[in-house]
């Protein structure tokens, strides 16, 4: 973590970008938001400038720059924004670096606004499934990810931030192939197998002079100081929460590629699989891949059989594994890619954003992993497939809080590690598979005796 002498003293930032558009009635319901809202804002402001910084503990962050102050002041050509007690990684000869003062308006832009146009009573009908996939187009559009008239070439790609020098090299070399197919990427944003896809493939743009290049990460407030917008980032949103940024993944990719990860890799996996697998969903293409490279296929080994024990072949026919061959990876995306324009051509649904698909409302709802809610998951089989791997999810969801959200790591101090429960043979995947994640080192960086923050009933 770097030193307090490394940080800067003060600047000021003009906006350059759309929020320069607001009018004086939207910029003072930026300047009247609550004050947790204000919090999140600082928070958020706190994890992008230190972008670069290799840390995945929020707390930490916080306490090094405790003095950090970020204040946005409204002018007539839009709001300013003011900073003190900065990261001084952020700044070059005293200028904050371009792409980071971009983001930190994002954050404004996401944080702050998309908060206030949440509150007006009436605008939105978030009981609803529909009304909640308006809010997570509304956002995206706000945040010019949703552009119309783009022929379909987005590839999202998953994998862990704490990840070993192959597994990066490999994600590079994905990267680089899909480049070369004129194929843009999307990820969390983050380190590890989040950024290796773009490095790879901003080569493989440059070598076929793609004129647009587009770099998109998808974060949300509980993980962005764990996963800090990589420096190739060009394109980035912040989702209200975990649910929404899922949906908005899942929705804007024309393809999915996974790369090996820990417990949010596996997360994201069972919240696909949860959608792939409900019944308004059959039929409609959708192409998933997971791939890592040879030497470390023990990850997707791990997870393919946790799935089959769990969820059974109905859930296994979703994917397929592609291991240690980037270029057939990359083809196999290019004809996934294909296949959803076709289809979208036929239906007239939208290229940029899948409205076809039926995202169920428990899927949506926002899970908050308190020990209760933790205890309180169904992790039976007497539910179907799809509903089995929502609440798989969940878990997944609450041990990477406890590894490295503010609300998680709170909860596990104060009470203990959380507490699961389930049937006997579910219990025993599950205690196989994380055991697998911690042997192998996935859980957090440069965790060396990592402690569990779940406990699972016998």
């Amino acid at each position: 973590m770097p030193s307090s002498k490394q940080k800067q003293s003060k600047s000021n930032l003009r906006p350059i970008s759309t929020l320069n558009l607001l009018s004086n009635r939207e910029i003072q319901g930026l300047m009247s938001s609550k004050e947790e809202v204000r919090q999140l804002f600082r928070e958020c402001a706190l994890a992008i400038l230190n972008t670069g910084n290799d840390e995945d503990d929020v707390k930490k962050l916080l306490r090094a720059y405790s003095d950090f102050e970020i204040e946005v002041v409204p002018e007539a050509r839009g709001p300013k924004i003011a900073v003190k007690n900065a990261p001084g990684t952020a700044f070059v000869d005293g200028n904050m670096i371009r792409g980071i003062q971009d983001h930190l308006f994002s954050v404004l832009r996401d944080i702050v606004y998309v908060n206030h146009i949440l509150s007006r009573d009436g605008l939105y009908d978030l009981d609803t499934s529909e009304g909640i996939t308006e809010v997570v187009f509304d956002i995206l559009r706000n945040a010019n990810i949703v552009q119309p008239n783009l022929r379909p070439d987005l590839v999202v790609c998953w994998g862990g931030h704490s990840i070993d020098r192959i597994e990066y090299d490999y994600t590079k070399e994905v990267g680089y192939q899909l480049g070369l197919r004129g194929l843009n990427i999307a990820t969390g944003c983050g380190p590890g197998a989040m950024k290796g896809p773009m490095k790879g493939a901003a080569i493989g743009h440059a070598k076929q002079q793609v004129e647009k290049r587009r770099y998109i990460g998808i974060s949300e407030p509980g993980i962005i100081a764990a996963e800090a917008p990589n420096p190739i980032v060009n394109e980035l949103v912040i989702m209200p929460d975990i649910e929404k940024r899922l949906e908005a993944f899942v929705r804007v990719a024309h393809c999915i590629i996974v790369f090996p990860g820990g417990a949010g890799t596996a997360e994201e996996v069972l919240y696909l699989l949860s959608v792939l697998m409900h019944e308004a969903n059959q039929g409609l293409p959708y192409s998933l891949i997971l791939t890592g490279p040879e030497e470390k296929k023990d990850y997707f080994e791990s997870l393919d059989k946790f799935i089959k024990a769990t969820l059974g072949d109905e859930a296994v026919q979703h994917y397929q594994i592609i291991n240690g061959d980037p270029e057939k990876v990359a083809k196999t995306a290019r004809k996934g890619v294909e296949r959803v324009r076709k289809h979208r051509l036929k239906t007239q649904d939208a290229y940029g954003f899948n409205w076809d698909l039926t995202v169920a409302h428990e899927l949506q709802r926002p899970f908050e992993p308190t020990h209760e809610n933790m205890a309180s998951l169904k992790l039976t089989r007497d539910q179907s497939s799809a509903e089995l791997a929502s609440a798989l999810r969940c878990a997944f969801s609450g041990i990477v809080a406890g590894n490295v959200k503010a609300f998680g790591i709170e909860q596990i101090e104060a009470h203990g590690p959380y507490k699961l429960n389930g049937d006997a043979q579910i219990m025993a995947e599950l205690e196989t598979l994380l055991g697998e994640f911690i042997a192998q080192k996935r859980m957090k960086i440069n965790v060396e005796n990592y402690e569990p923050c779940w406990r699972l009933a016998s």
